[in-house]
């Protein structure tokens, strides 16, 4: 009997415990990473640390002056990007952004749809609303994260592996008053990655969205909050610390490696416990 529970419960190495060993690889390098909105904030931070990490970091901004600003940032710490003009909400834009890619390195491993339009809203109540204000903000958060995953998607089907990362906010479960257009185009980001996982897993390609708090970046809002109101949004924490974009880091790129193969569909808090999932 001792001999037979020995053999049940003997601890084999990780060589003949057959794991695979994509299951142990955190590894990002040499992938090739679009990280849309990535001249400024939090995209920006993605880039500098995927490149350090020995990635590839391309940076799409709509904003070329900003992007090249951060490819200066990390070919001088001797990592490896490349710099690309566009506009999220074109679909000619997008798709001449993925033949870019494609045409220098001939891959896209990974798609992180960060770029949105936030800072630059004004609050005000859902029937203040400008419908250009509206249809503006679903254009590049919604339709935008859209033609980015058709862009790429092809790639990933030939290569038979892929990431799909979207960045939703925490304003959705919160109900972020006079926000409207924006905390509705987050909720359809996180309706989008359900549907998406479901149609590109079986090409190899996961589909996951991250739900950050209210992160403290170089970049000016319209509004911003006052000192009260960022110790209110504090104190509402599990962790006594304000989010700052080094801290979406680790999720992003855990995701974005091979060891993530079998998380697909999901929607993972990044807030400090400001929200909580179940």
């Amino acid at each position: 009997m001792e001999n037979s529970v020995n053999q049940n419960t003997a601890v084999h190495a990780p060589s003949d415990s057959g794991v695979p060993q994509h299951a142990r690889d955190f590894s990002v390098k040499d992938r090739v990473i679009i990280i849309t909105g990535g001249g400024q904030g939090i995209g920006r931070e993605y880039a500098r640390q995927f490149a350090a990490a020995g990635a590839v970091a391309v940076i799409a901004d709509i904003s070329i002056a900003t992007a090249n600003s951060v490819l200066k940032e990390i070919e001088s710490a001797g990592g490896r990007a490349m710099a690309v003009k566009v506009d999220v909400g074109d679909k000619k834009s997008v798709d001449d952004m993925a033949a870019a890619v494609l045409e220098k390195y001939g891959r896209i491993d990974v798609l992180i749809n960060n770029a949105a339009i936030f800072a630059t809203l004004k609050k005000c109540t859902f029937d203040e609303i400008p419908l250009s204000d509206w249809e503006l903000v679903m254009r590049v958060n919604m339709t935008g994260s859209f033609l980015c995953a058709c862009a790429v998607a092809p790639a990933m089907r030939q290569a038979k592996w892929g990431r799909i990362i979207n960045i939703s906010s925490a304003a959705v479960p919160k109900g972020a008053v006079n926000y409207l257009h924006y905390v509705t185009s987050k909720s359809a980001v996180i309706g989008m990655t359900n549907s998406l996982a479901r149609e590109l897993g079986s090409h190899g390609i996961t589909v996951n969205c991250i739900r950050p708090g209210a992160v403290a970046t170089e970049v000016d809002r319209t509004v911003n909050p006052k000192l009260e109101r960022r110790v209110q949004l504090l104190s509402e924490q599990c962790l006594p610390n304000g989010q700052v974009p080094t801290d979406m880091v680790g999720v992003v790129m855990f995701l974005s490696t091979p060891a993530a193969a079998f998380i697909t569909g999901q929607t993972i808090a990044c807030d400090g416990g400001f929200t909580h999932s179940s």
